[in-house]
């Protein structure tokens, strides 16, 4: 089975995030998408708990076939760092493809052992077109198995978790950045207004 491993934050989904999947298994026909939303992620703080992003995600996805929300890094002493998780998650699957985004992998050599990763996943590497690719030539070009990393095109969603919690807390609208149950579940919860 060919399986892609999409995780973050997800504080809250968004619209590029639905993107980015929907594009991949346009481009890659994966079987099975595992969307992982961090626990504890290392690389940045979260505003909302673990199982409320999950919620939000689930939401997200929740009419894409062939994807599904996996608990793996909310359960308690779960992974913190990718490589843990796929080192997890290749306890039940032969082939995995790691989903991200091109802002991702510019920063993907300063992940705890990016080389490692590659050996554990493919690499599928997501581009929006106004996106510079220029600082992501020195990073495939410093790793030991840059043939394990593909691009894809997906559409520009030029919006971040950050700049729509700003909003909710601004009293603006959201309903063009992200799914409508997932605006109706932070509307629902209060989420992200203090």
């Amino acid at each position: 089975m060919t399986v892609a491993v999409f995780g973050g934050a997800f504080d809250p989904p968004h619209l590029g995030h639905v993107a980015l999947v929907r594009a991949a298994l346009e481009r890659f026909a994966f079987e099975r998408v595992l969307v992982l939303p961090a626990g504890d992620p290392p690389h940045k703080k979260v505003a909302t708990p673990a199982e409320i992003r999950a919620r939000l995600a689930g939401l997200a996805f929740s009419d894409i076939p062939g994807v599904e929300i996996s608990p793996l890094e909310l359960e308690p002493g779960g992974p913190r760092y990718t490589v843990d998780t796929l080192l997890r998650l290749r306890e039940s699957y032969d082939e995995l493809t790691l989903l991200v985004g091109a802002d991702q992998f510019a920063g993907f050599l300063g992940w705890r052992e990016p080389d490692r990763v590659l050996e554990l996943a493919m690499l599928a590497v997501a581009s929006r077109p106004d996106y510079d690719d220029e600082e992501l030539r020195p990073v495939l070009a410093a790793l030991e198995r840059p043939e394990r990393v593909s691009f894809f095109p997906i559409p520009a969603y030029p919006i971040s978790s950050r700049e729509i919690r700003a909003r909710v807390r601004d009293g603006l609208p959201i309903d063009d950045l992200v799914p409508a149950p997932v605006a109706a579940e932070i509307d629902r919860l209060g989420l992200y207004t203090g």
